[in-house]
């Protein structure tokens, strides 16, 4: 059973990495599409050196911070009972391990960009980051068999997701000039952080639908009926929010595509080869 700071905590992580891959993918394509490459990760530009690896920094210190939420302040240090792994704290321990594989990830990338001690490439950072994807997809995949009814249905829909994130990321590695892939990837981490958020308001939160409550860390609706309602007003919200996400998406690319450089046809203009000019 989850909890509604549970969920915004790691709602706001995904959510602003999601933004920032999104806006950096966008304005990167929108720039030059010749020179686009697929980046797992983006620098924040014109600061410096310390603050260029912003994105991994929050990714390392919000994993971890939420990592010691799960594993050291839910479970109250009590992590055994007659020498054998408290049950009552399955839960926490589960999300602590998918926490730590992102934290890894995160911890490997400022390695391979900081130093020469693991050197790297692109796509073999996108694997890593698939990796803790796949890690929280077996988390919520089970979770969404375990928990049954409305909250099952909330996380199954949240494991289409992250199976997205794994799908977009591990594309982008196989074609690193691909900018579907790219961003695809980040609209993927931008709808898991939203879903995180609009699970920690419907479950947890002050907008449980009609006929549904939340006792004794159990979610149950008074009839089949009222669970059927709640759960097609989940397939609702999730429909909102990807038409939210895609509009920004092709606002924010109107944007950049007009301080590119471009003409009103969107065209760059590029002076012609002189072997070209010469056959003219």
């Amino acid at each position: 059973m989850g909890s509604f700071a549970g969920h915004v905590v790691p709602g706001t992580l995904f959510l602003v990495v999601g933004v920032w891959h999104i806006w950096c993918s966008v304005v990167r394509y929108a720039g030059d599409p010749s020179s686009f490459r697929v980046r797992v990760w983006n620098p924040v530009p014109g600061f410096n050196e310390k603050l260029k690896y912003l994105e991994l920094y929050v990714i390392s210190v919000g994993a971890f911070i939420d990592m010691c939420i799960e594993l050291l302040y839910s479970t109250h240090l009590k992590f055994f009972v007659n020498g054998v792994l408290n049950p009552h704290h399955m839960n926490d321990f589960e999300h602590g391990g998918m926490l730590l594989m992102f934290f890894v990830f995160s911890i490997v990338a400022l390695l391979s960009e900081k130093t020469s001690f693991l050197p790297l490439p692109e796509g073999a950072l996108c694997l890593i980051s698939a990796a803790a994807f796949c890690a929280e997809y077996l988390l919520f995949f089970f979770h969404s068999t375990t928990h049954q009814g409305l909250e099952g249905h909330y996380h199954l829909l949240l494991v289409l997701l992250v199976a997205l994130c794994i799908i977009s990321i591990v594309a982008g590695a196989l074609m690193p000039t691909s900018f579907p892939a790219d961003i695809c990837s980040g609209i993927a981490i931008t709808l898991q952080g939203l879903w995180f958020y609009q699970t920690a308001f419907t479950l947890y939160g002050p907008s449980m639908p009609a006929g549904c409550k939340l006792e004794e860390n159990e979610i149950s609706c008074s009839s089949h009926d009222h669970e059927v309602h709640g759960q097609l007003l989940a397939n609702v919200q999730m429909f909102g929010l990807v038409f939210l996400v895609l509009a920004g998406v092709v606002g924010s690319y109107i944007f950049a595509d007009k301080r590119s450089g471009k003409d009103e046809f969107g065209v760059i203009h590029m002076k012609p080869l002189d072997g070209f000019r010469e056959e003219l």
